[in-house]
């Protein structure tokens, strides 16, 4: 939702509030509005309504991760679509080329895995116990109220071979909806999720921050 949605938000929830005859507090504004501003106003609205008429659920007030789970399924449900298109990926374009997904926690999640060119170095026999890390960790990412850093896109291995040979780069592959992996694209950050001291370097950060009397002696 958008900022400019946040006052008729408010009188939607607290006339829901009072449908089922519950208080409705500023607190309470404020994690709905939380929860909710990944979604269109129109679709959270709808969601109220089919939850009114739920014959299992609608005789009470729903709770936030109700009507989440209601606009995108349980987390359990988009890990594995997350998952089945990488699965596609890596089975149908390989990891030889660059790719940005249309969804940034796969960007996220296959990063701390080891990269998209690790993940082409898996057998058949490891596939299942990559999809369930992958699946886990994406689904720790996807409870999270906001999306973590994640990198533009994941480097494959021509891409890393002609960085260090000083060759031109292709651009990555886009993969699912073209619009979003390019906004994906456009979103992620450059920096390194992931930093790496050595133990030399660690003893030599400490040995710089004695006092010079201390270092000398």
């Amino acid at each position: 939702m958008k900022p400019q949605d946040a006052t008729r938000f408010t009188r939607l929830v607290s006339d829901v509030s009072a449908f089922y005859r519950q208080d409705f507090s500023e607190f309470a504004g404020r994690v709905w509005w939380q929860a909710m501003q990944p979604f269109d106003f129109e679709a959270v609205a709808e969601a109220f309504n089919r939850h009114a008429v739920n014959p299992d659920a609608g005789q009470f007030m729903p709770k936030p991760a109700d009507i989440v789970k209601m606009l995108q399924g349980t987390t359990q449900d988009t890990a594995l679509v997350a998952w089945a298109k990488v699965d596609r990926a890596v089975r149908t374009v390989g990891t030889y080329r660059s790719v940005a997904f249309d969804d940034p926690l796969i960007h996220r999640v296959l990063t701390e895995m080891g990269g998209w060119i690790e993940l082409g170095r898996k057998g058949e026999d490891e596939w299942p116990f990559v999809r369930n890390e992958f699946v886990t960790r994406y689904r720790g990412y996807r409870m999270r109220s906001e999306t973590p850093e994640f990198p533009p896109h994941l480097v494959g291995m021509a891409e890393a071979q002609n960085a260090r040979s000083g060759f031109a780069i292709e651009a990555p592959l886009l993969l699912g909806d073209a619009a979003k992996a390019a906004n994906v694209r456009a979103c992620g950050s450059a920096v390194p999720l992931l930093t790496v001291t050595t133990v030399a370097q660690l003893a030599a950060n400490s040995v710089a921050a004695l006092p010079d009397a201390r270092r000398q002696a």
